[in-house]
């Protein structure tokens, strides 16, 4: 009996060793607007065998929220999608280990704004005036040159924006408005605008497909939109079009550029596998299938564009520009003086 025991419990043994282990799970925290192919997926987790769980965690702002109230248990392994309106936050809470990725050698100086690496740069996108081509041309009317331009009679009733307390571009066209006028002039550009009919909405949705005239019956011409958004007409238009009915704005100074970062949370179990992780990211399968999936460029410059973005995108030479620290420290005083000067 006792030898009979011996023998089922070697077999046990046997068979455990055999049976296939589970997959490692290593975590990356986003905000609602991550998108990535299956296929890109597929590829990360075949490569390192582990098993990539994405947790989706609100806007931007919310997300970061959650990774600072966890910072002492961790929610997730990396975080994507700091940008660098809220970038001198993320730095200052502590939350991000150091990572010298060996791929940030294919990625340009000017997206690099942590000189201790903490965040990485992944994509960046340029947030401008949108404008309606056909109603333009029918209209015979100029296009605005300068931000300044906007609150010529011409152009009144003609702009849609979007609040900046509640929306992503609302926001980063803000930023562009301080950089363009400074502090002491900014508000005297915003009441300008409101005299001369602005509309705001509460988000970008409601703007582009609300009232914007080339994706709406909205009769507003000027949005705030993104450089991306004259491809993504091309790209989804039913039926199909020849050209893009829209096109951007981008005299020096009339866009601002966001830039999306990752970095390696502190707390972390898996460091070896977050770095393989991050260097994924900022590799070229993930870099070229961003485009198509969240409408970016990629940092990383060897990765080649879309046909679409390559014909219908205009890149600003001169964006506007303001330090992550400088938004950090007043973000929520411009936005303040931006509702009493523009919705009260």
């Amino acid at each position: 009996m006792k030898r009979l025991l011996i023998i089922f419990l070697l077999l046990a043994t046997a068979v455990s060793a055999c049976a296939p282990s589970e997959p490692d799970v290593i975590t990356l925290m986003t905000h609602d607007s991550f998108a990535i192919s299956e296929a890109t997926i597929a590829a990360f987790e075949a490569e390192n065998g582990v098993t990539l769980e994405l947790l989706p965690s609100g806007d931007t702002g919310a997300a970061l929220n959650q990774a600072i109230l966890a910072k002492e248990a961790p929610l997730a392994d990396v975080f994507f999608g700091v940008d660098n309106t809220f970038m001198g936050r993320a730095l200052a809470s502590g939350i991000f280990q150091a990572y010298d990725s060996p791929l940030l050698a294919e990625i340009p100086d000017e997206l690099k704004l942590d000189a201790e690496n903490r965040l990485l740069p992944v994509d960046y996108g340029d947030v401008c005036l949108n404008y309606d081509k056909a109603w333009f041309a029918e209209n015979d009317l100029p296009l605005p040159q300068s931000l300044a331009d906007l609150t010529q009679p011409m152009y009144a009733d003609l702009l849609v924006v979007e609040n900046p307390a509640t929306s992503s571009p609302g926001l980063t066209f803000l930023l562009a408005t301080i950089a363009e006028f400074g502090e002491d002039g900014y508000l005297d550009f915003w009441a300008a605008l409101r005299a001369n009919g602005l509309l705001v909405t509460n988000g970008w949705e409601e703007a582009y497909y609300g009232s914007f005239s080339v994706a709406s019956d909205g009769e507003r011409p000027l949005v705030v939109s993104y450089a991306s958004s004259p491809p993504a007409e091309v790209i989804f238009a039913d039926p199909p079009v020849a050209e893009a009915p829209s096109a951007s704005l981008v005299a020096p100074g009339m866009c601002f550029r966001q830039i999306e970062f990752v970095g390696i949370l502190a707390g972390t179990e898996k460091r070896e596998l977050a770095e393989k992780l991050v260097d994924f990211m900022l590799g070229q399968l993930f870099q070229e299938d961003m485009p198509l999936n969240m409408f970016v460029y990629p940092a990383n410059e060897n990765a080649s564009l879309p046909d679409e973005f390559v014909q219908w995108t205009q890149v600003p030479e001169e964006t506007a520009v303001l330090t992550p620290q400088i938004i950090n420290a007043n973000r929520e005083k411009w936005i303040e003086a931006w509702t009493e000067t523009v919705l009260r």
